[in-house]
């Protein structure tokens, strides 16, 4: 009797075109935690500014999968893949496809808001029961705590990289498709060189360790400029970000009241949470966000005008939400009604990897660069900076002149730090 030959599908996609998936894969697709991705917006509340922004997880998921294959593949066409074992081949793919499944509504507002990151929530979701015999029956019990390590970037496998790293799959996609959906010009990058300029590079202490090949360093710089131009231009746009504060907002105050639970938030997708938030208080924030009565601007200085650290407003919600109650008292307003945001991403050009020379010379390749190679990293703190803007939104138009804005945002932290203590408003 013939064996079967393995089953496989071809799904269409507006990015890379056909994207070709196996047994293994499609078992993994039909999930309920990777279904559940179809209604997570991939740019959150980024349609309200860009009208197409409405892909989802589900999509990126499919793509990041896509890219990895096709690594894999270019690296094995070149006898590369001889000394990584097959488990960890297999095991990449399936990271890839499953490497978002913890995200929350929305995608990352919840995270900045203090929820659990998506990667532990993620590796969590890996125990459920309809994927974790999916899992079991592909690679044995230990195959969800290798796509665990790799999906959190702990993994030792020469493959890590190819999830999570300076040149990851992951951000190929996502800054590829998020340029194509928003309609703007920014992400472009010369994907096709990227990819054929992989290499597995061996480390001093024996290992194995994905690089790139000097040929491929200007694609590598392509990759880097399109994330700072996406950063600027659409993930931290003024009017993403008034919609991302009065989300984020909305989600504590639900938490707080005990309208939700943070597991319970964890299980929702995008419009399910958003009726939650409405049904409680038609006249809430969330009403004024889904009807796009965004917050307007009150303050919006650059970084470099910013006096001091400011670190606080990314890495601290509870004090952020604290002086923003405080600043909106000092201006007539009433709490939630005045809100301060300063996004932060320090490691936005980070560059961390082995350089393959052309005469086989290998060299670390940093945010110092290189001689003659990606001169980018070097000026990494200036475009950082650029993108950057701290911003105060109202609901509506206040007295005080900007100057004044500024000055009692600094104030009004430094005096609640000191008052706030070790406890925490989401504790």
């Amino acid at each position: 009797m013939s064996q079967r030959p393995n089953r496989f599908e071809v799904i269409r996609d507006p990015l890379w075109d056909n994207i070709s998936l196996d047994d293994a894969a499609l078992g993994l697709l039909d999930t309920p935690p990777v279904q559940r991705l179809r209604y997570i917006r991939q740019l959150g509340h980024a349609f309200l500014v860009y009208p197409g922004a409405t892909h989802s997880r589900f999509e990126h998921a499919l793509g990041a999968y896509h890219l990895t294959r096709r690594a894999l593949q270019a690296l094995e066409a070149r006898g590369e893949l001889d000394r990584v074992p097959p488990a960890d081949r297999h095991a990449v793919g399936y990271a890839a496809l499953l490497h978002d499944i913890g995200h929350y509504p929305f995608s990352h507002a919840l995270e900045e808001a203090g929820f659990r990151s998506h990667e532990d929530q993620g590796v969590a979701r890996l125990d459920e029961p309809t994927l974790s015999q999916s899992l079991i029956a592909l690679g044995g019990p230990d195959l969800s705590r290798t796509i665990g390590d790799l999906m959190r970037g702990r993994s030792r496998s020469p493959l890590q990289g190819l999830i999570s790293g300076s040149l990851d799959l992951d951000k190929i996609d996502y800054l590829c498709r998020d340029s194509r959906m928003c309609g703007v010009p920014y992400g472009l990058i010369d994907v096709d060189r990227l990819l054929a300029s992989l290499t597995l590079v061996e480390t001093g202490d024996g290992s194995l360790e994905i690089g790139v090949h000097e040929k491929g360093a200007s694609a590598l710089e392509s990759l880097l400029f399109a994330k700072y131009q996406m950063y600027r231009n659409v993930y931290w746009h003024h009017a993403v970000r008034s919609a991302t504060c009065m989300f984020k907002r909305a989600a504590r105050v639900a938490l707080r009241s005990g309208q939700v639970t943070e597991e319970a938030v964890a299980e929702l997708a995008d419009d399910a949470f958003m009726q939650r938030l409405e049904a409680e208080n038609p006249a809430s924030l969330a009403f004024a966000l889904r009807s796009r009565r965004l917050y307007k601007r009150a303050l919006d200085l650059p970084a470099t005008d910013v006096a001091g650290p400011a670190s606080w407003i990314a890495d601290d919600p509870d004090l952020t939400e604290a002086v923003e109650d405080a600043l909106a008292r000092e201006v007539g307003l009433g709490p939630g009604e005045l809100l301060v945001d300063f996004p932060a991403r320090t490691d936005l050009l980070g560059v961390d990897l082995p350089l393959r020379l052309r005469d086989g010379s290998v060299e670390r390749l940093t945010s110092e660069g290189r001689a003659g190679h990606l001169g980018l990293p070097r000026i990494a703190r200036e475009l950082y900076q650029s993108a950057r803007r701290l911003r105060v939104f109202v609901a509506r138009p206040i007295r005080p002149s900007l100057d004044k804005v500024a000055e009692l945002v600094s104030v009004e932290a430094s005096v609640i730090r000191s008052r706030l203590g070790s406890g925490g408003l989401l504790t």
